[in-house]
């Protein structure tokens, strides 16, 4: 089976047996070298694992791009008790699909890489928190985890070693607020999925009370590449900050959309239109949101930048998930910005109020701006809710739902005062020439 479509200046070291069932099979992804990396890792031992994805210079791919190994590192090196390691596989970003691909293809990579961290932390049971809708990736995974088991990888005796990890798949239920680690741990102790307020952190009272390190299904897929060749050949990719290479998902108005694999710092405006064939229909490209529909909005004068965490934000967004959406000149702002608030007041946990009540509310006055209704006066309204919901919650889901409001009021307010003047869409012409 061919993958959809893979780009000749891809680097594809995470990808490379994307479209390729054998190679999601235990005996096709140990033929291509699988689980070497586990057995180096044991040899090395905790603290040197540690040590070199430290030195790696990898950073969590689920959003925040915190080092992954300082994440690791602030495990406590005593144990008194169990320790655990959960995986983020609940990916429901509206804008990202690469986990997702992940988790379909290249299953054994991701539970190496786990197999790998828990050793490293001193775990001795990993949860992988699979999005419940992830109905055939979900089971791809639970036929390798079995493969696992059958053949000593994972269990009481890891490869022999003595090291006992079990490997536990968890399936969501359809809360986006259970991408969030600690709702995600809520979740999976049977209990309400909530943010918990922290401190205390979960290197400190994660899962079941005890200390617990959450990563990124990408993040954890890129340790057995780490071990197997060394953190100097993956910090080779990249930039000085924003090392190794990323999984970047494009979707929207583009000739092909997709995953496509490059080192962090990959240019923008290549990725639209070399890789991805340019905006469809001959269209010109009108905004961007280069890392899930939580960051703020780019124009397209300002994404002649390189996808890398800093760069990112030095142009005044987040790279995120690196899940690019491109719009192009026949999008309504108003109503993309509408639909985006209403995903998140219908995801909000309801425990905080700024977001309970803010993200109804900015749903309610967009619509009402969308549907010719709207005054000048609420636009100010939605700056003032949006800066009362930015900061205040325990989650970043209220911040996430302030963010694209503010800059596409910031960047296509005229877009707004049309839909208030003339109370119609202003780019409604434009749609149908």
């Amino acid at each position: 089976m061919a993958y959809p479509y893979r780009h000749e200046k891809e680097t594809r070291v995470l990808s490379e047996h994307f479209g390729d069932p054998v190679a999601r099979t235990l005996d096709g992804y140990r033929k291509r070298g699988g689980y070497q990396a586990l057995a180096r890792a044991i040899e090395m031992g905790r603290d040197a694992v540690i040590d070199e994805v430290k030195a790696s210079g990898l950073r969590g791919r689920g959003g925040a791009g915190f080092p992954t190994g300082v994440k690791w590192s602030f495990m406590p090196r005593e144990k008194k008790g169990p320790h655990y390691l959960v995986i983020n596989a609940d990916e429901s970003e509206p804008g990202a699909f690469k986990d997702r691909e992940l988790l379909r293809w290249t299953p054994h990579q991701m539970i190496e890489g786990a197999l790998i961290g828990a050793y490293a932390i001193q775990a001795e049971h990993v949860y992988i928190y699979c999005r419940g809708e992830f109905f055939e990736p979900a089971q791809v995974v639970a036929r390798a985890i079995e493969e696992a088991y059958n053949a000593g990888i994972a269990g009481r005796n890891v490869l022999g070693t003595g090291v006992a990890i079990d490997v536990t798949l968890h399936l969501g239920a359809g809360a986006y607020i259970c991408g969030e680690e600690t709702a995600q741990l809520n979740s999976l102790e049977g209990r309400r999925g909530q943010p918990r307020i922290k401190p205390p952190f979960p290197a400190v009272m994660g899962a079941f009370g005890r200390p617990t390190t959450i990563n990124n299904v990408e993040t954890v897929s890129a340790v057995p590449h780490i071990i197997n060749r060394g953190s100097a050949w993956y910090k080779g990719f990249g930039t000085e900050k924003s090392a190794g290479t990323k999984l970047y998902n494009v979707s929207g108005h583009v000739v092909r959309r997709g995953n496509f694999e490059f080192p962090l710092g990959f240019p923008m405006h290549e990725l639209i239109y070399d890789v991805c064939g340019g905006i469809r229909d001959g269209r010109q490209l009108k905004a961007v949101i280069p890392g899930g529909s939580s960051v703020p909005i780019l124009r397209a004068d300002e994404c002649d930048i390189d996808l890398d965490y800093e760069s990112v934000i030095a142009a005044g967004s987040m790279l995120g998930t690196a899940s690019v959406i491109v719009m192009d000149d026949r999008t309504c702002m108003v109503k993309q910005v509408r639909r985006m608030v209403d995903f998140y007041t219908h995801e909000s946990c309801g425990q905080c109020t700024p977001c309970r009540e803010g993200t109804a509310w900015l749903g309610k006055i967009l619509r009402r701006i969308e549907e010719g209704q709207g005054t000048e006066a609420d636009l100010d309204l939605l700056l003032d809710l949006s800066a009362n919901m930015t900061g205040t919650t325990i989650c970043v889901l209220s911040d996430s739902a302030a963010a694209p409001v503010v800059s596409s009021i910031a960047k296509f307010k005229d877009e707004y005062l049309g839909h208030i003047h003339d109370g119609a869409c202003p780019v409604a012409a434009v749609a149908v020439a």
